[in-house]
């Protein structure tokens, strides 16, 4: 996903308006920069059409994310939220919250951006029969319950949901062409912080008018406007000139080159016809490979996000409890991290990121050490003997350590366990979404904005947007509600810990390292640093 070094949320007691600043580019001899260079980024394949209530996923976010600019933004460097289009999100409760927006911004059609274009498409994405990745992250607004019906017998069960009563949420009021208002159920305090997060983004009248026409070329409201896509090899962008924001590029064209692995990539890297790759491989980092091929053109950041093993709790036998623990305690993190990763990642111990404000260490407790006695007695527990499966795509560097993780719980528990690989991340990401997984697989989070809110609702609330292996455990899900509700931030704090160390019980997926990210550029770029969110920082670029 998209999106801090250190992070906050916003008090809200009072008034909530955040700072008018953003990130902007600029490094040393900024002047020189060719303003009408064109360069190449790596990606990987969009699950989804390109809109933005339905991407949740990293090769979608990194079109979108220069393509829109929503109420707030994350500065480059320390991921704190500042306005962008909001002049100011004002409180005095947590609950009904104002919005005001900043005047004379256009879509790339030209059109105005008002009020109107967020409160339009935030009610489309929540909207049940639109069946948007994004939904779930407008579940805080009042009406959403009308517009989204949940399943009478859970997610994804057998019985088909009700047909919402309405198309609009109670929760979203527009005051004027750039004032709108909107109430949540209840007090969130997080919720000036999430509205920097894409799904959040306003949408054209065009999309509206004929959403096929939108789908084959997006109109946005950020730095690049969409050229064009070719499925399975690039997204063009260009800048755009009529551009409002302090974040404008400094340089003309943007291609995302997909690639089915970041090895091929790398190799592109190296001999300068990839201009920037966000993650190196694991075949260039072991031995520092990548110190004697780049040299100076490595880039690296401690970012926001992590690696984990996800489970699909509706296939057995990934639904026993002492089965998952098993599985996580035979995984040598430690050595993983060593042999594959050259110490570049830091063993996990829990599911929130050790960078977020309100972390805390050990949550994971013994459920994340590497135990191979302990870990045969839960399996003793499970009752289980036979396979167990492994899947990931392999085009975003993971084969090498999959196999490696597989071979650990093979070699500790004796079980027969057998890694799946899948070439392309958006074919996997299907599979993964139509809840059509055959054993456990890769999964990772990198945060959307920065709360350690987001570490947990989005991913073990019932239902949320991305629990996409159906995790449900009601005593979470009610002390994931009660860490909403409460008046700020380290009230907040103090309950999602809560919930997280609950969650440890079930194991519902298996942390295993977050880490300090290597990246790398081509020689053409004189500036270039990684996001806080492992993506380029676009406004940072400086080509010579």
């Amino acid at each position: 996903m998209s999106r801090s070094r250190s992070s906050s949320l916003v008090a809200t007691t009072a008034a909530v308006a955040l700072a008018a600043t953003a990130c902007g580019g600029g490094g040393p001899g900024g002047t020189a920069a060719d303003t009408d260079a064109a360069i190449t980024i790596f990606n990987t394949e969009p699950e989804n059409p390109l809109v933005p209530g339905n991407t949740t996923e990293v090769g979608g976010s990194h079109v979108l994310d220069p393509m829109f600019t929503g109420l707030v933004e994350y500065d480059g460097d320390t991921a704190q939220p500042t306005n962008a289009m909001a002049e100011s999100v004002e409180t005095t409760d947590s609950t009904v919250f104002t919005i005001t927006l900043k005047q004379g911004w256009t879509f790339h059609d030209g059109t105005a951006v008002t009020a109107s274009s967020f409160v339009d498409a935030w009610n489309w994405t929540a909207h049940g029969p639109n069946a948007t990745q994004g939904a779930s992250f407008f579940s805080q607004i009042a009406g959403y319950d009308e517009v989204h019906p949940a399943d009478p017998d859970g997610a994804d069960g057998p019985l088909a949901a009700p047909a919402p009563t309405t198309d609009a949420m109670s929760g979203l009021e527009v005051v004027d062409d750039h004032t709108f208002e909107v109430t949540l159920s209840a007090p969130f305090s997080v919720f000036p912080v999430t509205l920097g997060y894409e799904v959040y983004a306003p949408l054209p009248k065009a999309f509206f008018d004929d959403r096929a026409a939108f789908e084959a070329h997006p109109i946005g409201n950020g730095p690049f406007e969409y050229v064009s896509r070719v499925v399975g090899q690039e997204v063009k962008l260009t800048r755009y000139d009529d551009y409002r924001g302090s974040d404008g590029p400094k340089f003309k064209d943007l291609t995302l080159k997909v690639y089915q692995s970041r090895e091929s990539a790398y190799a592109d890297l190296v001999s300068g016809s990839l201009d920037f790759m966000e993650e190196l491989p694991p075949n260039a980092l072991a031995g520092q490979k990548y110190q004697t091929d780049l040299g100076e053109r490595v880039v690296q950041k401690e970012t926001l996000n992590n690696q984990t093993i996800a489970f699909p709790f509706y296939l057995a036998p990934y639904d026993n409890a002492d089965l998952r623990k098993a599985l996580s305690m035979a995984i040598d993190r430690e050595e993983i991290t060593q042999k594959i990763f050259e110490g570049s990642r830091i063993p996990a111990d829990g599911w929130v990121h050790p960078l977020t404000k309100g972390y805390r260490a050990g949550q994971c407790g013994e459920y994340c050490t590497y135990d191979p006695e302990k870990a045969q007695e839960h399996l003793a527990r499970s009752g289980y003997t036979g396979e167990i499966l492994l899947e990931s795509n392999t085009d975003g560097g993971h084969q090498e350590w999959a196999e490696a993780v597989a071979n650990s719980i093979k070699n500790t528990l004796g079980l027969d366990v057998r890694f799946v690989p899948a070439t392309s991340f958006g074919d996997f990401r299907q599979k993964v979404n139509a809840h059509e997984m055959k054993g456990m697989y890769r999964a990772g989070w990198i945060a959307d904005y920065p709360s350690i809110e987001n570490w947990l609702n989005p991913l073990f609330r019932t239902g949320a947007s991305s629990n996409d292996g159906l995790y449900s455990n009601p005593a979470v899900d009610a002390k994931l509600a009660e860490a909403d509700r409460a008046a700020d931030e380290e009230q907040a704090a103090a309950l999602y810990q809560e919930a997280e160390k609950m969650m440890a019980q079930d194991v519902p997926s298996i942390p295993l390292w977050t880490q300090n990210t290597i990246a790398g550029r081509s020689e053409r770029l004189t500036v270039a640093k990684l996001d806080p969110f492992r993506s380029l920082d676009l406004a940072s670029v400086e080509v010579g």
